[in-house]
């Protein structure tokens, strides 16, 4: 007898496309506008959405926070340059940094608090949204670098305690963003653990897919690689076709699919 092996082909995996760079296309001028230091503009340059929050953690806190609102389709602002004679205390992004102590007493409780804590300092301006009891929805806006984020984390850990059987929900618009959230979140309850037992930091999309998964199980959806493809062949078997990829793509996310267009008939 002789045994006989019996070759087996394995299909070669492909390997999964790289990933967008965020601001390749971004102008130095705008990147330097948003307080990112000149030394870190080559790898800002070269940063994906999965690279972003090794990046921010090392930024400026008003750059890192122009960063990602920039990355989740946000169009922050870029910081004036303070007049020559201005008090250079008086500018947002000092007021961020520094706290002028009046005393010796003042001096002694701030030393006595760690890092951690400073990291999420709140000014007393802000601490006025934090706490203040709204009859219905309440916006607070301003430019990259107010502290809006430090404002929504603060206020969503104020809910919790003034609320004890309450569960609290912190959304943002992306996952980059939901965890930066997460990671400042801690640092701001440490001392409170239990707190974060009800309080959750999740994306929009995040949350929509466990509502779904809760109601009709798991949702089977197209990943971005697949409409794209779909798109693709469609435009090759078109004719005369007008119009880029890019721009179907964009269309149909954010028209089509978006809206839940199913025929021409809700379009027109």
């Amino acid at each position: 007898m002789q045994e006989i092996t019996i070759p087996k082909y394995v299909e070669a995996a492909q390997p999964s496309p790289a990933k967008p760079l965020l601001f390749a296309s971004t102008p130095e001028d705008e990147l330097l506008g948003y307080g990112v230091p000149s030394e870190w503009l080559a790898d800002v340059r070269r940063v994906n959405e999965d690279t972003l929050l090794q990046l921010t953690d090392h930024l400026p806190s008003e750059a890192a926070e122009a960063l990602l609102d920039l990355a989740t389709g946000g169009a922050p602002k870029v910081a004036k340059p303070a007049a020559a004679d201005a008090d250079p205390f008086e500018h947002p992004d000092a007021q961020r940094r520094f706290r002028v102590m009046a005393n010796v007493e003042e001096l002694e409780r701030a030393l006595d608090y760690p890092w951690d804590k400073w990291t999420v300092f709140l000014h007393p301006a802000q601490r006025t949204l934090v706490e203040r009891n709204y009859n219905g929805p309440a916006r607070a806006a301003g430019s990259a670098g107010t502290g809006k984020t430090i404002v929504a984390l603060h206020r969503a850990v104020f809910l919790v305690r003034a609320n004890p059987d309450a569960r609290v929900l912190l959304t943002t618009f992306s996952d980059t963003l939901a965890n930066a959230l997460r990671t400042k979140l801690r640092g701001l309850i440490s001392n409170e653990p239990r707190l974060g037992e009800r309080l959750e930091v999740h994306s929009m999309d995040a949350i929509g897919q466990r509502l779904y998964e809760v109601n009709f199980g798991r949702p089977q959806i197209a990943s971005r690689e697949i409409v794209r493809d779909v798109l693709s062949e469609a435009t090759k078997a078109t004719e005369g076709l007008k119009f880029s990829l890019q721009f179907l793509l964009t269309e149909w996310e954010q028209v089509v699919e978006c809206m839940a267009v199913r025929n021409l008939g809700i379009l027109s």
